[in-house]
């Protein structure tokens, strides 16, 4: 399975095993484990009377979330545990929070002689919170909180604790609380750790980020960590979980500069998992992929989860959701991320002098702008640009955009190029066909009061375009071309719902008002679109027929 293998040189998008490689120098890790053996019980299950003894992945959790560099400082300021449903996240949460609350979790000395070369310390008056958006997304880890501090366990007489429902309390000024409550309310205190609980669900309209970022404005307080824990989340949704994911990949591809990073923890079904157990050529059956998934969890129960996906009335996407741990596009989704990763291929190396066409889709301030390129060889979409509005402005950098246009001309043989035509009018109708007009071998509309080289009104041709997009839907599914791998194109991929124009499937932003944009998707559409008219061409046929290779 290719979770064997290194997965630090693919890009963090296309990883489905997220954690670092190896093992750190300096870590409490090693102190925290034998915290816990010596202290936890497990509260329930087979087990249930035995010590809590992390699996393999959760022992190397720890040791990377309790790394330090050589001054002691924390090497990951934040750590997720996204995995699928059924992994132990909530009960091994809550070892976390009894961990941050009585173990040895801060530096004390270093000392070569012992594992991972740091001694540790308590926390003085530890304030830990486990946080949700809804009392019931805590109950599970607050549950097992209480179980594994029963006022007859170990650890509850060794350590003196203060039991009740919702909080338990140390006789010297520690607490560990349930916080449910608003983001204004939970403003100020100092925390010294952090849960957030199932982020996924931590969206705008329950007040998620919100709260989410009052959290964390917590712990920069007093230089102290958060937690999240999650499933895969619905795209486009804008939950903290997503939200995360994506600082984190920003991470991973050099785009961030502070020295502390994000702790990402993630075991992830490949792309190419069917839902059967008699997988099409090219993928790999639905066991396969959940045994890949738990290969850590023991005592999961793969068939009886094979039962539930299987079942008519639960939907394909929750079930990649949930059992898969590929966040997965909603019911009304145009496409799927699954569908449109497969197709990525980073190794195709664009040529110089190629011929390619072009499809482009601007707004100076309310949307993004995207480039989208597709080459005449192959069908092979590329990505050129995506913009989005300038802080300092609130509007696209349009010299960015023009340069970004100029060098598509001067690199490659632009055969056609189409271009909305709304708020950019200037360039779509005057500057670029005077530049680039003569170079095109099709015109974008080639007759009528409206004949253009370039200009393509979007707003009356909402017919073709919906044509088009059932047709590149189709190509897609049926895996026709191949691209880039953009991760902001694949994002807008998610983004797109499906929407019934003139009797055609189109695509729409899943509401007018929504931040989560489509613009580098109608991009591919129109590309693939364009690409598509050059081929079905006279001037491209008879192009051929001088000598020229036809490709396609």
């Amino acid at each position: 399975m290719a979770g064997a293998q290194s997965q630090v040189l693919l890009p963090p998008r296309e990883r489905i095993v997220t954690l670092p490689e190896g093992l750190p120098k300096y870590t409490l890790g090693y102190g925290a484990l034998a915290w816990i053996q010596d202290n936890l019980r497990q509260p329930n299950g087979p087990l249930a009377g035995r010590p809590f003894t992390p699996t393999r992945g959760q022992a190397r959790f720890l040791v990377w979330f309790y790394a330090v560099d050589e001054d002691g400082r924390w090497l990951f300021r934040r750590a997720v545990r996204r995995l699928a449903k059924g992994s132990g996240k909530s009960p091994f949460a809550a070892v976390m929070a009894l961990l941050e609350l009585l173990g040895p979790v801060r530096v004390a000395d270093f000392d070569k002689r012992i594992p991972g070369g740091v001694i540790g310390k308590p926390v003085s008056m530890p304030l830990v919170w486990v946080a949700a958006v809804s009392e019931r997304q805590t109950g599970v880890t607050m549950r097992m909180v209480r179980g594994m501090a029963n006022k007859r366990s170990r650890l509850a007489q060794r350590y003196d604790l203060e039991i009740g429902k919702t909080y338990i309390e140390t006789p010297y000024g520690g607490k560990l609380e349930q916080i449910t409550s608003s983001a204004s309310s939970a403003e100020g205190s100092e925390t010294s750790f952090t849960i957030a609980d199932e982020t996924e669900h931590w969206t705008p309209g329950v007040g998620g980020l919100d709260l989410e970022e009052t959290l964390d404005q917590n712990l920069a307080k007093t230089a102290s960590r958060m937690l999240e824990t999650s499933n895969a989340w619905l795209p486009g949704a804008g939950s903290v979980a997503e939200k995360t994911f994506n600082a984190w990949c920003e991470q991973e591809e050099g785009n961030t500069i502070g020295k502390q990073k994000i702790l990402y923890d993630a075991v992830i079904a490949p792309a190419n998992t069917a839902l059967t157990d008699t997988p099409d050529d090219g993928e790999i059956s639905i066991t396969e992929g959940l045994e890949f998934v738990y290969e850590d969890c023991p005592w999961v129960d793969i068939e009886t989860i094979k039962e539930r996906i299987w079942s008519p009335s639960f939907p394909v996407s929750r079930s990649r959701r949930f059992f898969l741990n590929q966040p997965n596009a909603a019911e009304d989704a145009w496409a799927t991320l699954q569908e449109w990763s497969v197709l990525a291929d980073p190794d195709r190396a664009l040529e110089d002098g190629e011929d390619v066409v072009l499809f482009f889709d601007g707004s100076k301030s309310n949307d993004h702008t995207a480039l989208v390129g597709c080459c005449m060889k192959d069908g092979f979409i590329f990505t050129l640009g995506v913009w989005e509005p300038l802080k300092t402005t609130g509007v696209v950098d349009v010299g960015a955009v023009d340069a970004t246009v100029a060098r598509a001309f001067d690199r490659f043989n632009v055969v056609a190029f189409s271009a909305d035509v709304r708020e950019w009018e200037s360039f779509v109708k005057t500057t670029w066909p005077e530049k680039y007009g003569e170079q095109l071998l099709i015109w974008a509309q080639p007759r009528g009061m409206s004949a253009s080289p370039i200009a393509w009104d979007m707003r009356s041709h909402a017919y073709e375009f919906a044509t088009a997009a059932e047709m590149c839907l189709a190509e897609i599914q049926d895996g026709l071309f191949a691209h880039d791998g953009n991760w902001d194109t694949s994002r807008h991929i998610g983004n797109c719902r499906r929407k019934e124009s003139h009797g055609r499937i189109t695509v729409k932003k899943e509401s007018p008002k929504s931040p989560n944009k489509i613009d580098a998707a109608v991009c591919v559409i129109g590309a693939r679109m364009v690409y598509r008219k050059v081929l079905a061409s006279k001037e491209w046929e008879a192009r051929s027929d001088s000598g020229w290779v036809v490709y396609g």
